[in-house]
């Protein structure tokens, strides 16, 4: 299925990207009562990295994803679990039954949606009361090594933006009137990956490779050597997932 963001490109690449804080993954599901056996939809489920963590929680998962190199990843990584079933579709329209899910998450995916008819297509197939939640994962850029990549990306591409990935949901999930007061939660991680990891992870940065255009081989190269210059085989990368988490009115 062909969508805006194609991220056909970056599949392979998207296999090294951090998983989710288990905290703040944790802390969504107490809030929403979530117990085994709910059913749950991930919209924008990619390579199955918040699939899973839902997954191992006892939830029954429908995985949403449209790029068919990112669900071909994801089918392969849940092959052997029986609670979690793929579908091919998008945010606005995700091809399930209306009332059918006790919640909707978008991990990494909402910000490449229309939001507002996302969250009209997730009011359509949550039950009465049921929860929507969107997450990203961010670094953050005031450590060192990260602050010194930032610095090579805005030398090379000029006005670089984060763009709505980076930014408070609450007043776009509040502007629907479909939901409830909007939970914000946010739980540090430290993530250790190689340098050829790190370099890997760069090669899947979908909001880099859009700004960037056909300088981003060569943005992600110069990210690269400078990651070589460290003289160390690993390195270790602060984050903090952000959910916001609403329940329908």
């Amino acid at each position: 299925m062909k969508t805006e963001w194609d991220y056909t490109a970056l599949a392979d690449a998207y296999l090294k990207r951090p998983d989710y804080a288990d905290a703040a993954i944790d802390a969504m599901l107490s809030i929403a009562g979530a117990e085994k056996g709910d059913k749950v939809c991930d919209v924008g489920a990619g390579v199955a990295h918040l699939t899973l963590m839902l997954a191992a929680r006892g939830l029954d998962i429908v995985a949403v994803e449209p790029n068919d190199a990112m669900r071909a990843h994801g089918i392969k990584r849940t092959e052997k679990l029986a609670n979690v079933r793929w579908h091919e579709g998008t945010g606005e329209a995700t091809g399930q039954p209306a009332q059918a899910f006790d919640m909707v998450t978008f991990g990494s995916s909402f910000n490449v949606c229309d939001r507002q008819q996302a969250l009209k297509e997730t009011a359509r197939i949550l039950k009465p009361r049921g929860w929507f939640a969107c997450m990203w994962n961010h670094r953050h850029l005031e450590d060192p090594i990260q602050a010194q990549i930032e610095a090579i990306i805005k030398e090379r591409v000029p006005g670089y933006s984060y763009g709505t990935r980076r930014e408070d949901q609450t007043e776009v999930i509040d502007a629907s009137g479909l939901f409830g007061p909007v939970v914000h939660l946010d739980s540090r991680v430290m993530h250790e990956q190689t340098i050829e990891e790190c370099v890997e992870a760069w090669r899947s940065h979908a909001t880099l490779a859009r700004q960037a255009g056909a300088s981003f081989p060569g943005v992600v190269g110069a990210i690269e050597n400078y990651l070589q210059t460290l003289g160390t085989s690993s390195i270790q990368i602060p984050y903090s997932t952000h959910i916001w988490i609403a329940q329908l009115r």
